[in-house]
């Protein structure tokens, strides 16, 4: 019998209070008070708030819950758009070491009910946009529930307070010196997020101190993020906790721009009069900015640099965006991945191309973030690689610490997103040689042609680069000859007609005719509250001749 292997570095080498802590985001905040106490942390209307006094909202909240009686193991929601309280719940709620719950702000009351029961909500902050839809979800349940009003000067259209007691009220209830720690393990859960909930109840997603911090710094590295960069908020926090940038923005001791409204020309005005040097958003948001009138858009001198996600945006807007001097990266992630885990890395060998040409390449999905451990694409079925030749589909598996805890009170569920080592995406993918990953579809999003496969995105990517089209999905409608064909659905922008043969003849001008939608229907797209997609329906639509189509 061989005899044990004793290693050297592990004698009377363990850990200490000394040389070890929990990695935790929540540090970031108390490191930025103290060095930059005066800097500007908060604009929001006419409100101007210092990292000093961001800190101490931050701990008069935590120190007002815990006179409440909440902590560990218990819950605070909180519906609101991007306003400072939202910002400040983000610290406050966890250093009680209570988990925060942002929920999306356009559910409508049954899908609140279900998030604030599902995650036993002890305490709920309500914005006074969203007190009427909240009040109508606490009605549908029977837990009690702390509801606190969260007030705000610079908005007009307030409705009526539900809760016992309004923010700035419950914060005076807090100590402002009030002392927490971080948890004594970083696998602790800090935040509680839904996913949309496309086809049925949405799965809570919980996340740990440790990827918190982690998705902090990736975004840093990833995007080169200078100290006191100006950031605007136009992402909402209750996507993914605005992938993680109220920790991001606290490490950097940048300045959090708040935008309770997304409007194309507000933003435009912000960028110009906040000095806005970072915004992130869907690519919807690039293609509201790119449609604002050039002469307003004047006034923006600056550097702007854009991140975007949700779905691959098409080359034309990204090309629109390099044409006005912002300079777009695009990065892809999922609600299990604290947001953003791959980001399409740019070479400088790059810059010498045609604008087209740099539109196609940033219209990948690209390689892993630094603080992510792996990512491949493979066959779902062996989890084997595919190969990299950008031709061969499969599906993006992720690893490491940029993934979720899991999801809460669904063990099955989990274990089928975990399975052999891999959290399993969904989204279907090729590998180009270089290793940059570019997606293709959903799996269930392929359309299957008589024996051909066809990617919606490819076909969607065609149709937003005509001058007439808003908004466009393509689904697989169900064909007897060639088993499923393309069908497109066309939002057009206000004012203009369009016909179903003129579509596809743009179509088979500029790619495959067996690509090339087979039916196109003019409709309004429907859309979960998250902005997603709700394809299903679609191909609803498309394969029922009952189903009622809103048309546009």
């Amino acid at each position: 019998m061989s005899e044990p292997v004793v290693d050297l570095y592990e004698q009377d080498l363990e850990p200490r209070a000394a040389n070890h802590e929990s990695l935790s985001p929540l540090n970031f905040i108390e490191r930025t008070a103290a060095i930059y106490p005066r800097k500007l942390a908060m604009v929001h209307g006419t409100i101007r708030r210092d990292w000093a006094e961001t800190y101490r909202r931050c701990r008069q909240l935590a120190s007002a819950l815990e006179r409440r009686g909440i902590g560990r193991g218990d819950t605070v929601s909180i519906v609101a758009p991007n306003i400072p309280a939202h910002f400040e719940a983000h610290f406050g709620v966890p250093m009680t070491g209570a988990v925060l719950n942002s929920i999306n702000t356009r559910l409508d009351a049954p899908a609140i009910a279900f998030i604030l029961e599902h995650a036993e909500a002890s305490a709920v902050l309500v914005d006074c946009e969203c007190a009427e839809v909240v009040g109508r979800a606490l009605a549908r349940i029977e837990r009690e529930i702390l509801v606190i009003d969260i007030a705000d000067p610079d908005f007009t259209d307030a409705q009526a307070p539900i809760g016992e007691i309004d923010y700035e009220s419950f914060l005076a209830e807090g100590d402002s010196d009030h002392q927490w720690s971080v948890p004594d393990d970083e696998w602790r859960a800090i935040t509680l997020n839904y996913t949309s909930g496309t086809t049925g109840d949405p799965k809570g997603v919980v996340y740990h101190h440790r990827g918190a911090y982690l998705g902090a710094i990736n975004n840093v590295l990833s995007w080169g993020l200078p100290n006191h960069a100006v950031y605007l908020w136009t992402l909402p926090m209750f996507h993914c906790n605005g992938w993680c940038f109220p920790w991001t923005m606290a490490a950097m001791a940048g300045v959090n721009v708040c935008l309770r409204h997304v409007r194309a020309h507000t933003i435009v005005e912000t960028i110009a009069r906040e000095g806005v040097t970072h915004l992130c958003g869907a690519p919807i948001v690039l293609k509201m900015i790119n449609e604002v009138p050039t002469e307003a858009k004047a006034a923006i001198t600056q550097s702007v640099r854009v991140m975007t996600a949700g779905a691959p945006p098409p080359s034309s807007v990204i090309a629109g965006m390099e044409a006005m001097g912002f300079e777009v990266t695009h990065v892809y992630g999922l609600t299990e991945t604290y947001g953003p885990c791959v980001a399409c890395a740019w070479n400088d060998e790059w810059d010498e191309l045609a604008l087209d040409e740099r539109a196609r390449l940033k219209a990948r999905q690209g390689v892993r973030m630094p603080m992510q451990a792996a990512i491949m694409v493979a066959d779902p079925a062996t989890l084997q690689p595919i190969r990299q030749d950008g031709v061969t589909l499969g599906e993006i598996m992720i690893r490491g610490n940029l993934v979720m805890k899991g999801y809460l009170k669904n063990p099955e569920t989990t274990r089928r997103a975990f399975d052999r080592g891999w959290f399993h995406s969904g989204d279907l993918a090729v590998w180009h040689p270089d290793g940059y990953v570019e997606i293709k579809d959903r799996s269930k999003d392929i359309i299957i042609s008589g024996g051909e496969n066809i990617s919606s995105i490819e076909v969607e990517e065609v149709l937003f680069g005509h001058p007439l089209v808003q908004d466009v999905a393509v689904v697989a409608k169900r064909d007897e000859k060639w088993g499923e064909v393309p069908c497109a659905f066309i939002t057009l922008v206000a004012d203009v007609e369009l016909s179903e043969q003129a579509v596809i003849d743009y179509c088979r001008a500029r790619m495959a005719h067996f690509k090339a939608p087979k039916h196109v229907v003019f409709a309004t797209l429907p859309r979960t509250p998250t902005g997603k997609l709700q394809k299903y329906l679609l191909r609803q639509w498309a394969n029922d001749a009952q189903s009622e189509v809103a048309t546009a």
